[in-house]
């Protein structure tokens, strides 16, 4: 059974149906289908019942205020950041940081838990089409096999290409204790499924 997260919730319903996941992210990166403001986000982050995580991709401080303001307890970085502006992030802000990245290979992924020790817990997602503005959110997998050689030592988030017919088999090859989906609870980009929102958390939490 591993803790679950409900990303790029746009609507009460969708926040409602997340209510017993472990957390709930909020997207404000613009370019996203999922994208809110952290004006449109307070009244979600009130309404829901796990801890909101906003997620953006190389935001300035005025953005990130803006989102703790709104009610945002975790911090997730999706873009370019570097080591130095992550640790500028959590020194400054005094608030969980997850640092994800796309990977492809066991190297990838022992880069990147060598480059953010500063980060509280590495998102492992697929690296993002070329050429697409967006860093996730694309449904796509990679391959969970090198993480049998690559498991980070540190806290990890599973993401990518998720959904409600194949998470509890990626948890079972991974051994992922944390899993992230948006896409994979969909009807289109951006339009939630509430079955299968439930569907997703009931298979997650199976056996």
């Amino acid at each position: 059974m591993a803790s679950v997260k409900i990303c790029g919730l746009t609507s009460a319903p969708a926040v409602d149906a997340a209510a017993t996941a472990d957390a709930i992210g909020f997207m404000f990166v613009a370019a996203s289908p999922r994208a809110l403001t952290p004006a449109e986000a307070r009244p979600l982050v009130a309404r829901a019942r796990p801890p909101a995580v906003g997620v953006f991709a190389d935001p300035d401080d005025t953005l990130i205020e803006a989102a703790l303001a709104a009610g945002v307890a975790i911090l997730q970085l999706h873009g370019r950041e570097s080591p130095a502006r992550v640790a500028e992030i959590r020194a400054r802000f005094g608030r969980p940081v997850w640092k994800a990245a796309g990977v492809a290979t066991a190297a990838d992924i022992a880069a990147l838990e060598r480059s953010y020790p500063m980060a509280d817990a590495l998102l492992l997602d697929a690296r993002a089409p070329a050429g697409s503005p967006l860093s996730g959110g694309h449904g796509a997998r990679f391959d969970w096999a090198i993480l049998r050689q690559a498991r980070p030592r540190r806290p990890w988030i599973l993401a990518g290409g998720l959904d409600p017919s194949n998470v509890a088999s990626a948890i079972a090859e991974t051994g992922a204790r944390f899993v992230d989906v948006s896409s994979g609870v969909e009807d289109a980009p951006g339009a939630k499924s509430l079955a299968k929102i439930e569907a997703f958390l009931r298979e997650a939490r199976r056996g």
